[in-house]
């Protein structure tokens, strides 16, 4: 008995929680964090494209959870898909991507650069053989209003850092290629 009035005092406690967090007159927003909107150029419907001008995939990026959350949702031209959400974290002071896919957990953290490109870095991880290497990601605004991804990862044997992706982002409603419907 003791041990059911313990649990019902914990639940009672953890669901009184949010709601004393939160202000029941406005819903949640981070529309008024400073740096929230720097990673918006990045939002939208987009085809993805090789520097060979293949087509390497399609991605969604939109906002959610009160504009605080970006999240990317992946489809490859052949058949990889992957998810990640992307965050101002005002507890480090930093922007911040968790990517997860079937083949690979990505980590990393930065913001906007000098030239209003975003650059993040931190770790990538391979869970087929467990293996993990220094990862860097650019996002670079174009005067298009595409956007240009470049990913490199860090090799120990060589002491360089090699291309991992490249690809432009064009958006689905400006791109002659896209298929109507899409």
């Amino acid at each position: 008995m003791k041990q059911l009035v313990a649990a019902s005092l914990l639940v009672a406690g953890l669901t009184g929680l949010p709601a004393a967090a939160q202000d029941a007159s406005s819903p949640p927003s981070c529309e008024t964090m400073d740096h929230r909107s720097d990673f918006d150029f990045w939002i939208g419907e987009w085809n993805v494209y090789a520097p060979n001008g293949q087509l390497a995939g399609h991605n969604s990026i939109r906002l959610s959870q009160g504009d605080c959350l970006i999240e990317e949702h992946w489809s490859g031209a052949g058949g990889t898909s992957g998810f990640s959400m992307n965050f101002y974290d005002p507890l480090i002071g930093q922007w911040r991507q968790v990517w997860m896919s079937s083949g690979a957990y990505i980590d990393y953290t930065g913001g906007l650069n000098e030239d209003g490109a975003m650059f993040l870095e931190g770790e990538i991880y391979y869970h087929q053989n467990g293996t993990r290497f220094p990862f860097r990601g650019l996002w670079t605004p174009n005067d298009d209003g595409s956007v240009t991804q470049h990913f490199t990862q860090y090799d120990p044997e060589h002491d360089r850092w090699n291309d991992w992706f490249t690809g432009r982002y064009v958006r689905q409603e400006n791109d002659p290629n896209t298929p109507s419907g899409e």
